[in-house]
């Protein structure tokens, strides 16, 4: 399933979304949106980053497997399964994987960039 086609579906299942590769150990799917919300799913190998960056969406982050020593402005703290980090709209965040692991992201508004 293409993830373009996503938003006029309600019940989604994992199996026919395919994983797009980011590359340097890193791939991502992209599993429902509307207008207003988007859920992502991040893989990441070990040593893999996520490049500090940011962006006006709010986002949040559940680590649902793995270790990840997270950045969020100047503060730094290694986190693992079970935990979250939140980033408010254009506040310089990013991983770094310490732990083979998966990220849940929740975007409010939807990530157009990611669409394209």
């Amino acid at each position: 399933m293409n993830f373009k086609d996503l938003t006029n579906k309600t019940l989604i299942t994992d199996s026919d979304i395919d994983w797009e590769d980011l590359g340097a150990g890193v791939k991502r799917k992209i599993m429902a949106y509307d207008e207003n919300l988007m859920l992502v799913k991040v893989e990441f190998e070990k040593d893999a980053i996520g490049s500090i960056h940011n962006h006006p969406h709010l986002q949040m982050s559940y680590v649902a497997k793995g270790s990840f020593e997270v950045s969020m402005g100047d503060e730094k703290k290694v986190l693992n399964e079970g935990d979250v980090f939140f980033a408010s709209s254009n506040v310089f965040h990013g991983v770094v994987c310490k732990e083979a692991g998966l990220l849940i992201d929740i975007f409010n508004p939807h990530r157009e960039d990611f669409l394209k």
